[in-house]
């Protein structure tokens, strides 16, 4: 017969089977934005995407997580009003038929996420490639919107 053991958020178990709820919020805060995102969405708003933003030269690359899903079907990339669009939409089923049980799982979700293009980006120019789980987009950045975006370093005084 199983131990009962009172249950709080913020108990770890000592059996690794069974964790406490919270314990996703101890492992990475990336999980616990997850989870805000989640429980403050509204019921028909898509989730958004993680991505990171950078530049390499004079190409802005753009990266989003996308695993498990067939680019061909899943995912779709445009540009709406001077921004680039990344639209995914997941739909999985799983089910297990043995001769006296019976198992059905399903996850859907689908997800959004919108970042602005530099001035003067071409659409033409713009690629996508997906490998591995990663959405990859890359454009051409001109030179005037390099030029307008150049950091200026400010210096940081200790009081």
């Amino acid at each position: 017969m199983s131990d009962l053991h009172k249950w709080s958020p913020f108990h770890r178990w000592p059996d690794t089977s069974r964790t406490s709820p919270f314990d996703a919020f101890r492992r990475s805060p990336s999980d616990l934005m997850d989870f805000m995102d989640r429980f403050f969405q509204e019921e028909n708003q898509p989730m958004p995407i993680r991505v990171e933003e950078f530049l390499d030269g004079n190409t802005l690359v753009i990266r989003a997580e996308a695993p498990g899903l067939d680019p061909d079907k899943d995912i779709d990339v445009s540009v709406v009003d001077g921004a680039l669009q990344i639209r995914a939409e997941r739909k999985e089923e799983k089910e297990e038929k043995g001769k006296d049980s019976y198992r059905s799982e399903f996850r859907y979700g689908s997800f959004l996420r919108t970042l602005p293009l530099p001035a003067d980006v071409k659409e033409e120019d713009i690629k996508a490639t997906y490998k591995d789980g990663v959405l990859e987009v890359r454009t051409p950045v001109p030179e005037r919107a390099l030029a307008e975006s150049k950091a200026t370093k400010l210096p940081i005084t200790r009081e």
